[in-house]
């Protein structure tokens, strides 16, 4: 095997020099874990026009390989839920379900996780295990539990822990049910996404102890880093701090939407010009707020004969607002009993006239039936999500 000392030295360093490797816990744990461990058997790389370059352990150089090991950034480990790199041909296509996360969100989240010597951390989401070596090294491999809903992910993560020596506390099954084996825990953190962090979460943590996970809604971008803190009667109070990006957790994964959008949106209720530019949802913020306003609704575009469109749908509401721009600006045509793009439009209006917060300025609350968010000293950002 390939000493990969002086590479796992300067990814600590780099680390380091990015603001997010603060603690020498955590640094000893980077510099310790081999990484091109955890690439095995292969990864994707992309390569343009919606498809993927196969790249595998064994196929690959051994100077190459631990190149592409430890690049910062995010490398594909699995296509449509199935396809990994050593059962697939050079050129694939394909839409990714499984990655192994960029070093800079593994060690920030790490890092504001705020674990202390002899807690117990339960982690949502093994992946490719990378995450639950630098949490066994830096606590101790009898003090994790990780979960993993795809047997043959988890099956993958395993070997590699096993590699790098250590053995924990893996578990097969649904990762928002987490696993009450060894609750309660003093932190829980996951890594995928979620639409709103499952109570069963809340009731496995500690009172006192931290809750790091992803939310949003439907969509691939605009998510936030909730970290909240467990109360004694069960509830959690935090905010968000900062952005953040996952996949969705397997079992919140929506069927995207198809067909024939124009059909779908051939009949609406209400016609008029919008007084915000649908355009802004491309940006974090908004799209995150958006999100908070309609939890339930997709962003897509589309283009047809008549160019490119916009359209946001909630199925579970029958709901759908259909954009086009003209020469004065956008127009919205909204069908359904809930109207998208009004609650969108007014939340955008007042976090507009807030003088546009940022993301870290949200605050939340879980209790067993809601998700609370707001912005203090606004009244019109507030939101309240009903569990159930």
């Amino acid at each position: 095997m390939t000493d990969t000392t002086l590479e796992r030295r300067a990814l600590a360093e780099r680390l380091a020099r990015a603001g997010v490797l603060t603690s020498p816990g955590w640094r000893a744990a980077v510099e310790a874990v081999p990484r091109e461990l955890f690439r095995r058997p292969g990864v994707f790389l992309p390569v343009g026009g919606g498809r993927w370059r196969t790249v595998t352990a064994s196929g690959t150089e051994p100077g190459e390989w631990v190149r592409i090991a430890y690049r910062d950034e995010s490398l594909t480990t699995q296509l449509d839920g199935q396809l990994t790199a050593d059962q697939a041909g050079d050129l694939v296509t394909g839409s990714p379900t499984s990655s192994s996360t960029t070093p800079v969100t593994v060690v920030d989240m790490l890092e504001k996780l705020e674990v202390e010597e002899g807690h117990r951390v339960l982690e949502i989401g093994t992946g490719t295990g990378y995450s639950a070596a630098l949490l066994c090294f830096r606590l101790g491999e009898d003090n994790v539990t990780t979960v993993e809903v795809d047997p043959y992910v988890a099956a993958r993560a395993d070997a590699a822990l096993e590699l790098a020596g250590f053995s924990t506390w893996t578990v097969i099954g649904d990762g928002l049910l987490g696993h009450p084996r060894r609750a309660p825990y003093d932190r829980t953190i996951a890594t995928c996404a979620v639409r709103r962090i499952p109570h069963a979460w809340i009731r496995q943590t500690k009172p006192g102890g931290i809750v790091l996970a992803t939310v949003g809604g439907c969509w691939h971008y605009g998510t936030g880093l909730a970290k909240v803190t467990v109360a004694a009667d069960g509830t959690a109070h935090g905010q968000i701090i900062g952005r953040s990006s996952f996949m969705q957790a397997r079992s919140q994964i929506q069927v995207p939407i198809g067909g024939d959008l124009s059909a779908r949106t051939a009949y609406p209720d209400s016609e008029r010009a919008t007084q915000v530019s649908p355009v802004l949802l491309d940006e974090w913020m908004p799209a995150f707020l958006a999100q908070l306003s309609t939890p339930g609704a997709h962003l897509t575009r589309a283009t047809s004969a008549g160019g490119q469109r916009l359209y946001l749908f909630d199925p579970d509401r029958e709901s759908f607002a259909s954009f086009t721009q003209n020469d004065t600006g956008w127009t919205v045509r909204q069908g359904g009993p809930l109207t998208l793009w009004d609650r969108i439009e007014r939340t955008l209006t007042a976090w507009l006239a807030a003088g546009s917060p940022d993301i870290t300025a949200v605050r939340v609350h879980i209790s067993q039936r809601t998700h609370t968010y707001w912005i203090d000293g606004h009244p019109a950002l507030r939101w309240q999500h009903h569990l159930g």
